[in-house]
């Protein structure tokens, strides 16, 4: 099978496969939450769930409005049109899917980087880390206007690379199930874990940066591949208070009512603090 029939059948298949993948991950952790969870959650979980699960909603109904071609109908757009790095260096399929798979993972690091940087772009994703607990749900909660901004630096991103279709279809099944992955309240034998996070994020390194205390905010920042952090020199071993004493959440919204209620949600960039 040649990369153009296999172009094909992924781009018609893009929407299923994706929420094929997500609707598994999301399933399996679930249960894994409940069997073997990482802490004692302090919000009710219908409640929560009901509201991060809305926000969700509302955000993908947006991206399809906007952007009903999505990330891989850019890739499409790229390499119909020749644009981008990947289409004017010739090497092989299979280098140029890794490399772009690779960069792209990159990219999410540094935007999340700057999200934390920039105060205006502190003010959409802080409803992002607002959440008081941490679950599966946590890692699709994030306001309609970071994940559409967050769609343009996403495009631009693979016209200037030129990055393959298989390439974005990879990399956009790896974000949806390493963001619910790694949000995950679930409870790793710590061998394992150490040994995992020589290579990905896993929910114990995530999970300091959901910390309350800024230092750890303003670590780990990574989703996928965890050596960027290692890089950049973001990286925290472990939170100071321990995993199960540790704070959740933002200093600054410490009520429920103003940080996990959908209403709250859409307007907490608009709040002062």
């Amino acid at each position: 099978m040649d990369i153009n029939t296999i172009n094909a059948f992924i781009v018609a298949q893009e929407a299923t496969l994706r929420l094929s993948v997500f609707a598994g991950v999301f399933i399996a952790l679930s249960l894994w939450e409940i069997l073997a969870p990482r802490r004692e959650l302090s919000q009710a979980k219908a409640t929560r769930w009901t509201h991060n699960l809305a926000i969700v909603v509302i955000s993908s109904i947006c991206v399809r409005v906007l952007f009903p071609a999505s990330a891989v109908g850019g890739a499409v757009v790229a390499n119909q049109a020749g644009w981008g790095l990947f289409n004017l260096v010739a090497v092989p399929s299979w280098l140029a899917v890794a490399l772009a798979v690779i960069a792209l993972d990159m990219l999410i690091y540094l935007q999340h980087v700057i999200f934390h940087a920039v105060p205006i772009l502190w003010r959409l994703h802080r409803v992002h880390h607002a959440d008081l607990d941490f679950d599966i749900t946590t890692g699709i909660r994030f306001h309609p206007l970071e994940i559409i901004l967050s769609m343009l630096i996403k495009l631009t991103a693979i016209f200037l690379l030129g990055a393959p279709i298989l390439a974005v279809i990879i990399f956009e099944i790896l974000l949806n199930a390493t963001s619910i992955f790694n949000h995950g309240n679930i409870r790793l034998p710590l061998g394992l874990d150490r040994v995992l996070r020589r290579l990905i994020v896993t929910p114990d390194m995530h999970r300091v940066h959901h910390s309350s205390v800024r230092k750890e905010t303003n670590s780990n920042f990574g989703f996928n591949l965890s050596c960027w952090d290692r890089i950049f020199g973001t990286y925290i071993n472990q939170p100071a208070a321990g995993h199960k004493a540790m704070q959740i959440g933002l200093n600054e919204y410490r009520d429920a009512k103003k940080t996990n209620r959908l209403a709250s949600m859409l307007s907490l960039p608009f709040h002062k603090k």
